[in-house]
């Protein structure tokens, strides 16, 4: 269930409306890195806090984009529907990372949370005037675009080109790396996501998922933790099983 509140009331109920922005642990790598305490205040008074369950709908695609979203705690989803009702996944955003900024005037995926998460949520007119009164933010959001599409190019080659092993030690190291980079644990790491969601973002099928990362385990290249967690043994093996040059 999403639980929707002023960041103003939150901070308020927490005692920190002073430094709204202190306590965020994704503030270091979203667009609040490159702002000042003032530039704070401002973004501040825009914003929405959402405290979401999990497998709570964001957004769906189709849908008017007129808000946009920064994720501050847990993990979300963008999934696209086929006309034949499979799903391809296209990604899966960890802290610090923006969505919902869209060319047009509707999303073009669905965006669901996989765990408990928080987002804060603004207005897309009133952040478009955000950005232009504050273009070190502008281009901050820019360079996080660019981080996005270099993370597709990479999905693209992985489907396209790799074998099923190349894509699921792809998939382990991508998400190992992009949580270290945010300071998240990543020994053991965190599978949020289910074996047929791994499927649907790598192109495979469930069993062959099952399959590769049960290879990979008797391998001794990975720890699986349950269906929730796994542990990298030996890094070395899994970068050159990945494929990557």
């Amino acid at each position: 269930m999403t639980m929707t509140a002023s960041l103003h009331d939150f901070c308020a109920r927490r005692g920190d409306l002073t430094a709204p922005c202190r306590l965020c642990g994704a503030r270091e790598f979203n667009i609040c890195q490159a702002l000042d305490p003032a530039q704070q205040d401002k973004l501040f008074a825009l914003a929405t806090r959402l405290q979401l369950g999990k497998r709570d709908r964001l957004f769906a695609a189709g849908e008017p984009a007129s808000h946009v979203y920064n994720l501050t705690e847990g993990t979300v989803a963008l999934s696209r529907s086929l006309a034949d009702g499979r799903r391809q996944i296209l990604g899966f955003l960890l802290p610090g990372d923006f969505l919902g900024l869209e060319v047009g005037e509707a999303h073009r995926c669905d965006a669901e949370t996989l765990t408990e998460a928080k987002v804060c949520r603004f207005e897309r007119a009133a952040f478009d005037g955000f950005l232009k009164d504050n273009p070190e933010v502008a281009l901050r959001l820019l360079k996080i675009a660019s981080s996005d599409l270099a993370q597709a190019a990479r999905h693209e080659v992985l489907l396209g080109r790799k074998t099923a092993t190349e894509r699921i030690a792809s998939f382990l190291l991508d998400l190992r790396d992009r949580s270290g980079a945010r300071h998240l644990r990543t020994q053991p790491l965190a599978l949020p996501m289910t074996r047929s969601e791994i499927a649907d973002y790598t192109g495979l099928t469930i069993e062959t998922v099952s399959r590769v990362l049960g290879r990979l385990k008797s391998g001794k290249v990975i720890e699986l933790i349950g269906a929730s967690a796994v542990r990298v043994l030996d890094d070395a093996r899994l970068e050159r099983m990945s494929g990557s040059s």
